[in-house]
C-alpha cells in the first residue's frame, strides 16, 4: 500500500490501539505525543495522512491543523472527544480534511482513512496529467483578474499572489473547470480530496466562504436546494 501515517495523541494507549490496526492493514504508522513531535517526524519523511488528537499538551491540535495545511498538503483527519457541530466547522476552517470523534469505530476510521488516501491520489493525478501538456499555457486558467495556474497551484490577482489552502485550490479548480454551471455539494464533493460526512456536514459550505472572503464573493452564486455557481467568464 505504501501509505505512511501519523498518529498524533497524548494518550499512549490510543496512539497503540492505532498504531496496531493500521499496520495490521497494511498502513506504515509513525507516533507523535505532541507538536513538537509531530514536527520532528515531518522533517525526517514524507507524511501522507495526519490524524490528530484537538486536546493536545502544549498547542492544541487545531492550532497545529492550521498549521500544517499552511506547509504542505497532508491529508489530516481530528480524532477528538469533542463532537460539537461548532468544533467540526473550526477543525474545516483550519484546514482539516474530516473530523472523528472518541469513542470511534476502528473499522469507520479506517473507512475514512481510506477514502482520504483515494480523492488525494484522484486530484494528484488529475493535477500530474494537467503538467503533462505539450502547451503549458494548457495549465494556467484565467477569469475576471485572476489568474490560476494548474500546474503551481498558484492563484494572482492583478500581479498580487493569493495563498490558498489545499482544499480551496482543489474547489476553486473545479468551479474554473466548470464556469457558468450549477454545481452540486455532493459533486463538488467528489471533485475534492474532502469526504462528505453526514448531511449535517457543511464542508462545501466552509470552503465557499473562505473562497469568498479572498476572492470577489460575487464569483459565487448560491443556487437554493442545487449547490454553486461559478459566475466568472473564463478563459483557458
Amino acid at each position: 500500500m505504501g501509505y505512511r501515517v501519523l498518529v498524533v495523541d497524548d494518550e499512549a494507549v490510543i496512539r497503540a490501539r492505532l498504531k496496531g490496526y493500521f499496520e495490521k492493514e497494511g498502513y506504515e504508522v509513525l507516533e507523535a505525543q505532541d507538536g513538537d513531535q509531530m514536527w520532528q517526524e515531518f522533517d525526517r519523511q514524507h507524511i501522507d495522512l495526519v490524524m490528530l488528537d484537538i486536546n493536545l499538551p502544549g498547542v492544541d491540535g487545531l492550532s497545529l491543523a492550521r498549521e500544517l495545511r499552511s506547509r504542505s498538503h497532508v491529508g489530516i483527519i481530528l480524532v477528538t472527544g469533542r463532537d460539537e457541530t461548532i468544533d467540526k466547522i473550526v477543525g474545516l476552517e483550519m484546514g482539516a480534511d474530516d473530523y472523528v470523534t472518541k469513542p470511534f469505530e476502528l473499522r469507520e476510521l479506517l473507512v475514512r482513512v481510506k477514502n482520504l488516501l483515494w480523492r488525494m491520489s484522484l486530484v494528484k493525478k488529475a493535477v500530474a496529467d494537467s503538467v503533462e501538456q505539450d502547451d503549458p499555457n494548457d495549465n494556467i486558467i484565467a477569469f475576471n483578474d485572476y489568474i490560476l495556474e494548474l500546474n503551481s497551484r498558484q492563484l494572482t490577482h492583478n500581479g498580487e499572489s493569493i495563498k490558498l489552502t489545499k482544499a480551496e485550490f482543489e474547489l476553486l479548480t473545479a468551479f474554473s473547470l466548470h464556469p457558468q454551471q450549477v454545481l452540486s455539494r455532493e459533486r463538488l464533493m467528489l471533485q475534492t480530496s474532502h469526504r462528505d460526512q453526514d448531511v449535517n456536514d457543511r464542508t462545501i459550505d466552509v470552503i465557499i466562504r473562505r473562497l469568498r472572503n479572498k476572492l470577489s464573493s460575487d464569483l459565487f452564486v448560491t443556487v437554493h436546494g442545487e449547490g454553486y455557481l461559478f459566475a466568472a467568464k473564463v478563459k483557458d
